[in-house]
């Protein structure tokens, strides 16, 4: 494809949408480039099938009032379900963090959405994040066991200590994922930190 002169109304044309991609997460200049000429490649209806489906998640998905994972109707399926364990709140960074732990089919509670992870170095505190809805949440009683299920990585442990201690005192059982050795891993190509987890979150056989 002919090179687009950013002076002329297609170029104009060209580089916004370049811009525009290059605006989201994980895609570079190769990567705008590659999808803006795949676009323009494109028929038009396909185009505009792209575009409708944008339009459409952005006017019918929100976030769920009470976990603030995303939602279509008034509440999340997930708080909506009455066969959920109600007495357990897995608290998880981002909505893409619950789709992946349901996937596994291993958790059956409720979750909360912190919406992000205290970074004092991005000036991200808790009161930026929904730590104060979850605390109203565990207010009524009915909550046994909160899990924190935040990134093992400096800002998900802060933020899991952070939750550990202002909810420690409200007599509700707190627990942490387990984290180490990935299942088929070789032990020699562990390092330190994954493998002192996983001897530290060993459990009897």
């Amino acid at each position: 494809m002919a090179a687009f002169d950013p002076r002329t109304s297609d170029g104009r044309a060209l580089q916004r949408l370049l811009d525009e991609l290059g605006r989201l997460p994980g895609i570079g200049p190769k990567s705008a480039q590659r999808i803006a000429y795949h676009l323009l490649e494109a028929d038009i209806e396909e185009a505009r099938r792209l575009s409708d489906a944008i339009i459409e998640v952005k006017r019918q998905v929100h976030f769920c009032p009470i976990c603030f994972s995303y939602a279509t109707r008034d509440t999340c399926d997930i708080c909506a379900d009455s066969h959920r364990d109600r007495t357990s709140i897995c608290v998880v960074s981002e909505p893409r963090d619950v789709a992946a732990i349901e996937k596994t089919g291993a958790y059956h509670g409720l979750y909360h959405v912190l919406g992000g992870v205290i970074s004092p170095m991005d000036k991200i505190g808790p009161e930026q994040l929904h730590v104060r809805e979850l605390m109203q949440r565990l207010a009524s009683g009915e909550v046994e066991e909160v899990i924190l299920a935040t990134n093992p990585d400096v800002e998900g442990e802060t933020t899991a200590t952070y939750l550990a201690r202002t909810i420690n005192p409200l007599g509700v059982a707190v627990s942490r994922l387990a984290s180490g050795l990935p299942v088929g891993g070789d032990l020699e190509y562990a390092d330190e930190v994954t493998l002192g987890r996983a001897i530290e979150a060993r459990r009897r056989v």
